[in-house]
């Protein structure tokens, strides 16, 4: 199939993150259909949007060149981009010379992973963290004397493998701090492929149809020749079996039990009352007993405004004792009723990703993105 000739340039979606990770100004114009506007858009701190379905700009732009402004830089986004191309392109011969489309539409969006480096480890080895900037997903891969550890893998395996490989890293473990329901998980397949370890939770594996390595508290995974320990925290709330990581007493990787501006939710799995007395516990017992200087590294972002300068998601530990809203409510029964009274709407197809987690589905590559359309939802704040 060849490609389609334009005289409007593509902005990638690696372009388009590293854009909005230097908060720079730009106005998007997002021609999908309202509902799914609504749903989910590009957000950033100096980004301006504005939805007019491509079916409204047929006939011309001429009705909405006003609205748009001449001196700054203009995307134009739609599903899978060729309504973008097609109005862009109006838009160019209209006059305006910074007008570009975005690459593969909101689907490339909500698929592209960038890496982070969040720090370095003691022997010097590092730590990063991929952002998953349309979805809000965040995952992990510690490496330390040339081996590596992919902590909440994505479906989008082929980046951990391309990234390791570059710096030629062995993977030897795949970490799911437990069994998600807003994304599929890659771990499995990753450590299959490689021949390496997975690792999940006892009890969230009730159900699962493959093998697996129990993550559980006390069993120390080790990453490379100097031996840095990720220490499991049992930490359950989001699902009965959550677990957390301690990475070298500096990183704390939290999963969906607590994120920078909120907590997880207890709901996912139908269980919430069962669930929320779990959840107050691990936030307000079980984590508040450890160091107040953890590098919180979750595992998922409600909102732009989490990021920080350099594109990482993190904040320290007794930072979010004052700040988090759900780290703040002393009473544990107002707690329960807000966390099983007061939340957002859930993932989308969250009960059949759960499924496919468990491997009881097998969805086709199409199916699968279908299934991941969206923001995660997974906190009890987000919007």
């Amino acid at each position: 199939m060849m490609e389609q000739q334009t005289s409007v340039k593509a902005m990638t979606a690696h372009e388009l993150t590293q854009f909005l990770f230097a908060q720079e100004e730009l106005f998007i114009l997002d021609v999908r259909n309202t509902s799914d506007y609504d749903d989910w858009r590009i957000e950033g701190h100096r980004v301006v949007s504005m939805n007019i379905p491509y079916f409204d700009l047929l006939d011309g732009v001429e009705a909405v060149i006003e609205k748009i402004p001449v001196k700054q830089k203009v995307l134009v986004v739609c599903a899978k981009e060729g309504s973008s191309i097609f109005v862009a392109e109006m838009l160019a011969e209209a006059g305006f010379t910074e007008v570009s489309y975005l690459q593969g539409g909101m689907k490339a969006w909500g698929e592209h992973l960038e890496p982070v480096k969040v720090g370095d480890l003691r022997d010097g080895g590092a730590i990063y963290q991929f952002v998953r900037i349309g979805k809000g997903c965040l995952s992990y891969l510690i490496v330390s004397g040339g081996e590596a550890a992919v902590v909440d893998t994505l479906r989008m395996t082929d980046v951990y493998e391309a990234f390791a490989a570059k710096h030629q890293w062995r993977i030897k473990h795949t970490i799911d701090t437990h069994l998600h329901a807003d994304h599929i998980s890659g771990g499995k397949k990753l450590a299959d492929r490689l021949d390496a370890t997975y690792w999940l939770p006892e009890k969230d594996a009730e159900e699962v149809t493959y093998s697996y390595r129990k993550l559980e508290e006390g069993q120390e995974i080790w990453v490379g020749a100097t031996k840095i320990a990720i220490l499991p925290i049992y930490s359950p709330g989001h699902t009965i079996g959550s677990t957390s990581l301690i990475v070298d007493d500096t990183y704390f990787l939290t999963g969906d039990s607590l994120f920078v501006a909120s907590i997880g939710r207890p709901d996912l799995a139908g269980k919430a009352e069962d669930w929320v007395g779990d959840l107050y516990n691990t936030l307000y017992n079980r984590y508040k007993e450890l160091p107040e200087h953890l590098v919180v590294l979750p595992a998922h972002f409600g909102s732009y405004t989490e990021i920080g300068p350099m594109g990482a998601v993190s904040a320290r530990l007794g930072d979010l004792y004052r700040n988090n809203p759900g780290l703040t409510i002393a009473d544990e029964s107002e707690f329960r009723h807000i966390v099983t009274h007061h939340l957002p709407p859930q993932p989308n197809a969250y009960q059949e990703i759960r499924q496919v987690n468990m491997g009881k589905l097998k969805p086709s590559e199409e199916e699968q993105q279908e299934m991941e359309v969206g923001p995660n939802r997974c906190a009890i704040h987000d919007k």
